[in-house]
């Protein structure tokens, strides 16, 4: 009898021997790969978690007692045993989330899936705990050893080490890897508890004879050899790390050995202050096709068929990824200043080919945002140009030091935002659409939006050449689009797509947004109303000729995939009205909230920002031309340009 689908809530694993959640989590590893191999997502670690995960359901009792993942991709095994076992539209609108939801179940807490939060959410609800009567809760942490790279992990066990009156358990999940292997002092550290081979062999051996020991025995034997392991890491380990911020250590442990699991953790729940737990796992577990998979062992896959691993599905158009990424290795042939800076994601960004051709000269900081744009500071007074590729949505984590240690001292920087604007399938901590309102308020910033691969080429290029301001070249998750050339190039970058008939409306198409502004065109030109379609290539600052073509039409209208909040239409408006232009402008673009995992043509279209639904507001609002040239007015000051406000 299957026993995965007898398990509704954690509560029910109490009820099974452990030969049973032996049988229970090869169940859950069989389910997580036929089932993800049909949706795609985050399989590799998900694999590598499951007896940890089982063993955590045993012995804390959810939701009053908070896990937290860090990061949220590693809780798939936990919505399974919460009572979450239809993955069939996972991540996609309707279905799971990728990450923990709590509008999915009062057993998620954290949602934002950002690394290294995670001990300083457990650190202020063990504190609320303690503070509010309720210490027989508590809190566990789950650090995947990748979060250990970043900063605020560190600020929290300089916290969590100076009050020791509260339960918490933080739980190591040590697979060496976080997208690909860990990198840096930490993860130099931790390999060398790994593979001691003192220790090792020491471990196996005593293992075993604590198998055939009695309850007593065993808790005689676990005091012995903790002594041991703690005068085994003065020769191993070069420093015992963690006792020396004052924080009970348990482990290392086996991570798929579950009895072991139980044991430990049930110690760690006693223990009656913070304590770690440092569990061994083996990302993409049971899985020959991830455990070949040298790059990243699957971490996250799209649909791919089960038994092989092979993809499935693809479209066969390149991704702006790779376009990026050789455009990355040619200029790099060209000037030996270029370095590449990458926080943890050296292959997803795209600055793996970099890294081959030139090994020397690719810094990968960790899960450390705020330390790669300030070292890039440093690199760039050095004389050096860095590249510094990271997520959109993880900008954000580094706002500061692009605008302290980049912009104030004028460092010729180059960002490169991957997945910008609308990510889809990962979610509202995932996708990108904060960059362009976020980072316009840098002074002397220089913002570019490739259209298609071409642009993205030669914007990237354009980028680089620039040696005394931070620059950011952005495109988004997925195929690039079609070359979309211009009719023409005007004096200061901007190109024109389109123009046709009357000077009725100006389309500014932001990046990708451009090719469904030649959409609308076509179709507002169908009914008789003159468009013109433009890509500013840089969107800031805004251009000379986009203030002329604007004054020279009766409505603007801008379309971008980042919120439309603060965004480059509000930019836009902005100038226009500094140089006297009076011309209505729309500002399309996404709204200010946080939306919800998706397709992104779902979710473009909730938004509006489909060709169909603009060109309609625009004929359903036009008014005839003015029969003679005559003056016109504005729009008062604070009337919202909607309805016929919108025309001049």
């Amino acid at each position: 009898m299957a026993l995965l689908p007898t398990i509704r809530s954690p509560r029910d694993l109490d009820a099974l021997t452990t030969d049973q959640l032996c049988d229970l989590a090869e169940e859950v590893r069989a389910f997580l790969i036929e089932n993800v191999a049909r949706t795609g997502g985050h399989l590799g670690p998900n694999l590598g978690v499951v007896e940890l995960t089982i063993a955590l359901h045993r012995v804390f009792s959810s939701p009053d007692d908070p896990i937290i993942f860090d990061t949220g991709h590693q809780s798939y095994v936990h919505k399974l045993l919460t009572g979450r076992q239809d993955f069939s539209q996972l991540r996609s609108r309707g279905g799971l989330a990728g990450y923990p939801q709590r509008s999915e179940s009062e057993h998620d807490v954290v949602e934002s899936s950002h690394a290294s939060s995670s001990l300083s959410w457990a650190d202020g609800i063990s504190r609320a705990f303690a503070r509010t009567g309720r210490r027989d809760r508590h809190v566990v942490a789950v650090v995947g050893d990748g979060s250990l790279t970043g900063g605020m992990t560190w600020e929290a066990l300089n916290n969590i080490s100076d009050d020791n009156d509260r339960n918490l358990v933080i739980v190591v999940n040590d697979n060496g890897r976080s997208y690909a292997p860990t990198i840096g002092g930490m993860a130099r550290y931790l390999n060398r508890v790994r593979t001691a081979s003192s220790y090792e062999t020491l471990r196996k051996r005593s293992d075993r004879i604590s198998s055939r020991l009695g309850p007593a025995a065993r808790a005689f034997y676990r005091g012995v050899r903790g002594g041991t392991r703690g005068f085994l890491s003065r020769f191993t380990n070069n420093e015992a790390l963690y006792s020396n911020l004052d924080i009970k250590y348990l482990g290392p442990i086996d991570g798929h050995d579950l009895p072991m699991l139980i044991e430990t953790l049930e110690l760690a729940k006693e223990h009656g202050a913070p304590v770690i737990v440092h569990a061994i796992t083996e990302k993409g577990r049971g899985y020959e096709p991830a455990l070949r998979d040298v790059a990243d062992q699957f971490h996250a896959v799209g649909k791919i068929d089960p038994v092989s691993g092979e993809p499935v599905g693809g479209s066969g158009a390149s991704a702006w990824t790779d376009v990026f990424a050789q455009e990355l290795v040619e200029l790099g042939s060209e000037r030996e200043d270029v370095i590449a800076i990458t926080a943890a994601m050296l292959r997803p960004t795209g600055l793996q080919p970099f890294a081959e051709r030139f090994p020397q000269r690719v810094y990968d900081v960790g899960i450390a945002e705020q330390h790669a744009v300030a070292s890039a500071a440093g690199l760039a007074f050095g004389g050096l140009h860095p590249v510094v590729a990271v997520y959109a949505t993880f900008m954000n984590r580094a706002f500061d030091q692009v605008m302290m240690d980049v912009a104030l001292h004028r460092a010729g920087v180059t960002f490169v935002l991957d997945r910008a604007g609308v990510t889809g399938p990962d979610g509202p901590s995932h996708h990108g659409v904060w960059d362009l309102a976020m980072l316009q308020l840098v002074p002397n910033i220089r913002i570019a939006a490739p259209r298609d691969a071409e642009r993205l080429r030669e914007e990237f290029r354009e980028a680089v050449a620039v040696s005394d301001a931070p620059t950011v070249v952005r495109f988004p998750k997925g195929s690039v689009l079609p070359d979309l050339p211009a009719v023409e190039r005007l004096e200061d970058g901007v190109d024109v797509l389109a123009r046709g008939g009357a000077e009725d409306v100006l389309l500014i198409g932001i990046g990708p947004m451009a090719h469904i502004a030649m959409d609308v065109a076509t179709r507002l030109r169908a009914q008789g109303i003159g468009a013109t379609v433009i890509d500013p290539r840089w969107v800031i600052p805004v251009q000379p000729s986009v203030i002329d073509l604007a004054a020279a039409h009766r409505l603007v209208i801008t379309i971008e995939d980042g919120i439309r909040v603060g965004g480059i239409g509000t930019r836009v408006r902005q100038v226009l009205r500094e140089a006297g232009v009076d011309t209505a402008v729309d500002e399309l673009g996404l709204p200010d909230e946080f939306i919800a995992h998706a397709t992104r043509e779902q979710i473009l279209e909730d938004a509006g920002l489909v060709a169909s639904k603009i060109a309609q507001d625009v004929c359903a609002n036009t008014p005839p031309p003015p029969a003679e040239p005559g003056p016109v007015s504005a729009a008062p000051a604070g009337v919202a340009l909607t309805g016929n406000n919108r025309w001049r």
